[in-house]
């Protein structure tokens, strides 16, 4: 853990900072190794044998609860009531292809995606489920004994830093939230979004995003679940210190200028300087937005919309969606961003489906149409791939209350960018969207999808250093035939 003793700033009874006291980094969940000494590995082994990690990166956007296939990718219109949307459906770039109503905006992207309409797998628990897809399809009990999520076996893989920035390779935006439902669904996905068996020290960094809000949530971050990255890259400072996003800011700078004064860190070597700068440079600017275009954060903003069943608050999905692009230029390669609340049964604890899509659809809409519009004007839609998923599907018959309940026979998959063929539907449903018609597409082949985007599979196969069980365990995932190039 760094730990930075901030009483010293203008103490002159202090001696000063030590190059050890900045630098100073606790196991990371491989031992001794500090930070220094994890880049150095890390950068050796890039500098050696990593030709096969392609210069692309994944954002998953997690829809937990369970979103709706009919109310997002396909609105079956042309079926009979109760099995069409009930929010209706709107014409996308695609010719003779809709979008649910609340996606006005992504529609304008269809030509830019690839909707899948015959997602499937068997679990129709929520714990079991989200363990089940995070994971690719190899936890098919939810227990998290065999599991490991796609994200962590990309990092162990492809290291868990970025050689030359330093930042966490793999990385969890989520939000602290108030409803207890919410809570709950938090909960599950950290647990699918956990490396099992590959060890600890391939957890997701873990944000904890309060958008622009002024006050942290007391509750504990779930970045100190466990995640040793997450734990190593947070700075020790006084609670009181941490209650303002621009005063903890404004800390790192009066740090980097005490370094700047006592020039104790001038003999630092390239790795302890490099993680020095991970921790004042890239980690800190990646998450201030100070600099970035008004107009652009207006384009992502989606605090005017409130979410929630019992306890509501701003919605800061736009923001994570900013983030999660500042992530991938700051050296992540793949980013979950998690949306809670699509479990919409009509009951105590969830809405029903107008209601519950009238509140996220729109800022699923909003959030994800300004992050294809930022990446395609910054020059990355070919190197980011977007992928919009759940833990499953909604029944394809409206409950009397006017919720859906789960199945897991059709579920939400999408994919945009990443140099991917683009531009199509794949799969069918049947005629009452409950199961598919045809060309059944499993998490597995998600996984393979996103595996093949990510890495080059004949370097791969003959690279040093990744034993034969991983090679073994990404082989056995198989890509979407459609989506390969």
């Amino acid at each position: 853990m760094l730990r930075i003793n901030t009483s010293c700033f203008g103490n002159p009874d202090c001696e000063g900072i030590s190059r050890r006291d900045f630098l100073t980094v606790g196991g990371l969940g491989l031992g001794a190794l500090t930070l220094p000494d994890l880049l150095a590995s890390k950068a050796h082994a890039t500098e050696s044998k990593t030709d096969y990690v392609r210069d692309k990166a994944v954002v998953l956007l997690y829809m937990s609860g369970g979103a709706s296939h009919i109310e997002t990718f396909n609105p079956n219109m042309d079926a009979p009531s109760p099995y069409c949307s009930v929010m209706g459906e709107v014409q996308t770039s695609l010719s003779g292809v809709t979008f649910g109503a609340t996606f006005p905006n992504l529609a304008k992207w269809a030509h830019e995606m690839a909707v899948v309409r015959s997602f499937t797998h068997p679990i129709g628990g929520h714990e079991q489920a989200h363990v089940h897809v995070l994971s690719g399809g190899t936890d098919p009990k939810g227990k998290a004994a065999e599991g490991r999520s796609i994200g962590s076996l990309y990092a162990r893989i492809r290291g868990t830093n970025h050689s030359k920035t330093g930042f966490p390779a793999y990385g969890l935006l989520t939000h602290p939230e108030k409803d207890g439902q919410y809570r709950k669904e938090l909960g599950r996905v950290i647990k699918g979004s956990w490396p099992g068996d590959l060890g600890s020290a391939y957890a997701p960094f873990i944000r904890e995003d309060i958008g622009e809000s002024k006050k942290n949530s007391k509750k504990r971050s779930p970045s100190r679940s466990g995640s040793s990255i997450a734990s190593d890259m947070e700075l020790n400072l006084p609670k009181s210190r941490l209650e303002n996003r621009q005063e903890l800011l404004s800390s790192i700078d009066g740090l980097r200028r005490e370094v700047d004064a006592n020039g104790n860190l001038a003999a630092a070597d390239e790795y302890e300087q490099r993680a020095l700068d991970l921790i004042l440079g890239t980690a800190a600017n990646t998450f201030d937005l100070s600099k970035e275009n008004p107009k652009l954060i207006e384009d992502y903003d989606t605090s005017s919309m409130k979410i929630g069943h019992k306890v509501f608050r701003k919605s800061t999905l736009g923001h994570q969606m900013l983030l999660a692009r500042r992530m991938v230029e700051a050296g992540a390669g793949f980013i979950t961003v998690h949306s809670a609340g699509w479990d919409m049964h009509a009951d105590g604890n969830n809405p029903g489906m107008v209601r519950g899509m009238n509140m996220l659809g729109w800022t699923v809409d909003k959030a994800v149409s300004a992050f294809l519009q930022d990446l395609e004007n910054r020059g990355l839609s070919d190197k980011v791939l977007l992928v919009l998923t759940g833990d499953f599907g909604r029944t394809p018959k409206i409950n009397k209350r006017g919720g859906r309940d789960h199945w897991a026979k059709l579920g939400t998959l999408a994919f945009a960018g990443g140099g991917l063929p683009m531009g199509q539907v794949i799969g069918k449903a049947d005629r009452r969207n409950g199961e598919p018609a045809d060309n059944p597409i499993s998490p597995n082949m998600m996984m393979g999808t996103i595996l093949h985007t990510l890495f080059d599979f004949g370097k791969l196969r003959i690279a040093q250093g990744i034993t034969p069980e991983l090679i073994k365990r990404v082989e056995e995932a198989h890509p979407i035939p459609e989506l390969v190039i």
